[in-house]
């Protein structure tokens, strides 16, 4: 067992209201903390296992960043894509499929790139195997 973990992404934001909802409409958030801390509001979400917090600032530079996107691990893409697409969440392809992985990207508010994706762990091999067997598989390993 290691002693650090990737704890959480922390994402500036335009406008924390609309970026709430949208991860609470959208990926069904759950808004552990809201409040005050270092002189801005904060707010921490949980998306799964998964942990997001969010700044009530727009950043001093909206140039795009080292950050490409963000993965998000689902259970049934295509029933979350079906969703996504009813509320209109612009999903600008369709479902891509390799193999064991699927995945689609869609815009998160605050130009955050975001990839959902679903991948079957036991038809792996290898180090993917292991490497999505973890706590974050759905298959109950």
């Amino acid at each position: 067992m290691s002693d650090l973990h990737l704890h959480h992404v922390h994402l500036f934001t335009e406008d924390i209201e609309i970026t709430l909802q949208w991860w609470i409409d959208s990926l069904r958030a759950k808004v552990e903390f809201d409040g005050l801390m270092a002189n801005s509001r904060n707010v921490f979400l949980r998306v799964g296992e998964g942990r997001l917090h969010l700044y009530d600032q727009r950043p001093n530079n909206y140039e795009s960043n080292a950050i490409h996107h963000i993965g998000i691990r689902v259970k049934d893409l295509e029933k979350l894509y079906t969703y996504l697409h009813s509320i209109g969440v612009d999903l600008p392809n369709p479902i891509h499929r390799f193999g064991n992985w699927s995945y689609c990207m869609c815009m998160a508010p605050d130009n955050v790139l975001l990839e959902l994706f679903q991948v079957d762990e036991k038809n792996m091999e290898g180090p993917l195997n292991s490497y999505f067997g973890d706590s974050s598989s759905f298959s109950g390993k």
